[in-house]
């Protein structure tokens, strides 16, 4: 090969991948996936209007089959496949993708169930109305053109788009190495704002919020909070929470359902269904007995029925909280400016916006200058022959040629050449005086409308005037009412506002199922009853814990690894008497080996009450009741435990409470809870009492004036005894004896600090209930067996034991 046929170049290879990687991108920003700020169409959208509005494919036409408009598109304009632009027609058909459609659909254009549309054989399309806004005086020079792909034809670069597309209709896209995500908005919603910006230009973000509220979504739904709302628009990034619109409806037979009638942007349908159905399936949600769609061409129908003994609220809740029936809409307002992509506030694109709207005006204006001044360039030729009409007439016959009769017209008459042609083009009925009177009229008119278009040229404030009543016409034709609402803040529909305030019973079973009852399921009876059935439980299952709270209660669930979690009362599933509950699992996210020992109504976590937590080896803690303020779904360390030691006991103080403690052989400590220093979450704490072999504590109460400490026994014998008898001690000591243990009465199960008001109710292994008041308790010394309170069944003994507060007037069973 010579010299002179060498065609190798040295390039440096990393040089030419930077330069070959920029303008591969530079490539998909501008003209793929990044809308213009101006019409908010990325080019694929432009160009099907276009070619579109070349076809004559106007509203008011038949529509034509979409291969023809897809053809249209692909041999003139975008060379990038088939695919898609077909789908991006299919989109701006679709009644739930585009907030306002720019192309009126006829056949199969998909489903909010993710259905795709039909082939682009059978589908037929033409602009909707709104579309032409679009396009509107785009013959007037109101904006520029470039070449096509193959330089044969001229395409828009931008369109007219008389109403502001960009944020009416939104957009989304990835480029390389960014993305754009920008909401719909409503139509009228927009134009008040662009209105009040024209109104007055130093106008702020948060003026323009005031009539640009937040998105409007086509499907709908339901925006949770405005101040997300608010950073979106100030900074131009952004996320919204989207609700779906359910209710909750009860039937006759007092069965609850939710029915779902709007569902997020974008969510599909189907999907959504799916993942619920399989939600159920793996016990991750429960309560839901039936799962329908119910949809038609009247509108989204989802019904989801409750089983009877389930909390609908809960269970929204729950669906709320692990599927799309609640979304995150993430907000990046970037378009193209000037052909560079930017991130915009809202300020910024309604700028953009309306300095393409004076342009369009001021070329719109100019052209129809240009054309009324050339107009009545002719017509002032006209008058002039017709006020020599003789002389013309016979200028003309005696030219032997038109060239000459041009000639002699404007050098006789001082005409130019466009006036001289068309006095040659007159026909002879101009003559008559009927039409000689209408060059008159139709004269005095165009400089009358010359006037007026110079005007508008030279006054800013008459271009904005008329960008303002356009944009208003606009709004009165197309304008419709907010679809997506927008609540204050995403507490208003707080669940616990729609629970009403009540006691209710819960018990937790050693097995961890756990049920909220009201509180008088249970009468008061006389000691020594028989009690009720107060739950059906799975073999060898019984109830640990029972007490009584409120509906708006926090619950705090210590467990025995000394961890904490946290729900409301509320959200504890309501179940009848004889119900075994839910598995606490489902509700908290507990280990393995994790079980509870300790529930805790709180109604606010205040800076001055006090946590005392005590262990079965006798360690106790202070933990001020603010630091667990904010408990995570997977828990926190209240204490931290020594090996095989457990936590059985918390109560809530106010610092200066005097703490009682009792073991499982019968001894007691009485000491002041000054006598241990606040700590922090993860400390393990200093000893409350010395206990011999084999012992360990079963209760722990606070001591409490006019008041007595209420000890039963496993085989069902209790008594009351006055806390005058139980002196304060120092922490750490042995204590002193509370209770004469013989094998009729077995070991203590339960200790606690009552009054005569109180009522208790005492749970068996075999499940068996008995709730009885305080007064009808014996009251005893320390050293005392106590009496039978409950008559037990062979090999039952009591496991655990609650403080109820009377409500009612004792019953007899």
């Amino acid at each position: 090969m010579s010299d002179d046929n060498k065609r190798v170049v040295d390039i440096d290879i990393r040089e030419e991948m930077k330069k070959s990687y920029l303008d591969y991108s530079m490539s998909v920003i501008v003209s793929r996936a990044l809308p213009d700020v101006r019409d908010g169409l990325k080019p694929v959208h432009r160009r099907i209007l276009y070619a579109m509005n070349d076809l004559g494919m106007t509203p008011d036409k038949p529509h034509k089959k979409s291969a023809r408009i897809v053809g249209e598109v692909l041999g003139k304009y975008h060379p990038h496949g088939d695919t898609a632009v077909y789908d991006a027609m299919v989109r701006l058909a679709q009644d739930f993708s585009t907030r306002y459609m720019l192309i009126d659909g006829h056949g199969n254009f998909g489903s909010v169930d993710g259905d795709g549309a039909a082939a682009m054989r059978y589908t037929e399309a033409r602009m909707s109305k709104i579309a032409l806004e679009m396009l509107r005086d785009i013959g007037k020079d109101t904006i520029d053109y470039r070449l096509n792909f193959d330089e044969t034809l001229n395409e828009p670069k931008v369109l007219p788009s008389r109403f502001p597309n960009l944020l009416v209709n939104g957009s989304s896209g990835i480029a390389v190495g960014m993305a754009t995500s920008i909401p719909p908005h409503n139509l009228s919603e927009v134009i008040d704002g662009i209105v009040a910006m024209i109104d007055n230009k130093d106008i702020t973000i948060e003026e323009i919020i005031s009539h640009i509220k937040g998105p409007d979504f086509p499907t709908g739904a339901i925006i949770m909070g405005k101040e997300n709302i608010r950073e979106a628009y100030r900074t131009g990034r952004g996320k919204v929470i989207v609700r779906s619109e359910a209710e909750i409806e009860e039937n006759s037979k007092g069965r609850s359902s939710i029915i779902v009638t709007e569902i997020p942007y974008q969510v599909n349908k189907a999907r959504l269904i799916e993942k619920i159905a399989e939600l159920v399936r793996d016990k991750r949600i429960e309560g839901i007995s039936d799962l329908r769609d119910e949809s038609d061409r009247d509108g989204m129908r989802i019904v989801i029925e409750i089983k009877r003994d389930a909390n609908a609220n809960i269970v929204l809740n729950n669906l709320y909280k692990y599927t799309q029936l609640q979304a995150t809409f993430s907000i990046i307002m970037l378009a193209l400016v000037n052909d560079q992509p930017k991130v915009l506030n809202l300020h910024q694109m309604i700028k953009h916006y309306l300095d393409h709207q004076v342009e369009v005006i001021v070329r719109r204006t100019q052209y129809e200058l240009n054309k009324a001044e050339e107009r009545a360039h002719i017509l002032a030729g006209l008058r002039i022959a017709l006020d020599n009409i003789d002389a013309v007439i016979k200028l003309i016959r005696g030219s032997s040629t038109t060239a000459e009769a041009k000639d002699g017209l404007m050098n006789q008459f001082g005409l130019s050449d466009k006036q001289a042609q068309a006095i040659l083009d007159m026909r002879l009925q101009r003559l008559t005086g009927l039409e000689r009177e209408k060059i008159e009229e139709e004269y005095n008119a165009l400089m009358i409308e010359i006037s007026r278009l110079k005007e508008i040229l030279a006054s800013e404030e008459l271009v904005y005037g008329i960008i303002k009543q356009e944009l208003l016409e606009i709004k009165e034709n197309y304008g419709d009412e907010r679809r997506t609402k927008i609540r204050v803040s995403e507490e208003d529909i707080d669940i616990e506002d729609m629970i009403q305030e009540e006691n209710v019973a819960i018990t937790l079973t050693h097995f961890g199922y756990i049920k909220r009852l009201p509180e008088d399921t249970y009468k008061t009876q006389k000691r020594g009853g028989r009690g009720v059935a107060g739950l059906t439980t799975r073999e060898e299952d019984f109830v640990e814990h029972l007490f009584i709270t409120s509906t708006h209660d926090n619950l705090l669930f210590f467990t025995n690894q000394g961890k904490v979690y946290t729900m409301k009362a509320y959200e504890i599933p309501e179940a009848k008497r004889q119900a075994r509950g839910m598995a606490i699992i489902n509700l908290l996210q507990l280990n393995p080996e994790e079980k509870i020992t300790a529930v805790i109504p709180i109604r606010d976590f205040v800076e001055d009450n006090y946590l005392i937590l005590v262990t079965k080896k006798g360690i106790t803690k202070k933990l001020r009741l603010n630091e667990l303020q904010n408990i995570r779904k997977n828990g926190l360390i209240a204490i931290s435990l020594k090996e095989e030691d457990e936590l059985i006991g918390v109560r809530k103080t106010e610092g200066d409470d005097n703490v009682i403690l009792v073991t499982s052989n019968g001894m007691s400590i009485t000491f002041n809870e000054k006598d241990v220093r606040d700590m922090g979450r993860t400390a393990m704490g200093v000893k409350a009492i010395t206990l011999n072999k084999g012992d360990y504590l079963v209760g722990m109460d606070l001591v409490k004036p006019n008041k007595e400490l209420l000890v039963i026994s496993e085989f069902g014998y209790g008594k009351r005894t006055s806390l005058d008898e139980y002196r304060i001690q120092s922490r750490g000591g042995k204590g002193i004896k509370t209770y004469n243990i013989k094998d009729i009465t077995g070991k203590i199960i339960s200790a606690g600090v009552v009054e005569e008001d109180d009522d208790i109710l005492i749970v068996s292994l075999g499940g068996t209930i008995i709730r009885l008041n305080v007064s009808d308790i014996s009251q005893m010394g320390r050293s005392t067996q106590g009496v039978r309170l409950m008559k037990m069944a062979k090999d039952d003994k009591v496991v655990s034991v609650a403080k109820v507060l009377v409500e009612e007037e004792n019953e007899e069973e």
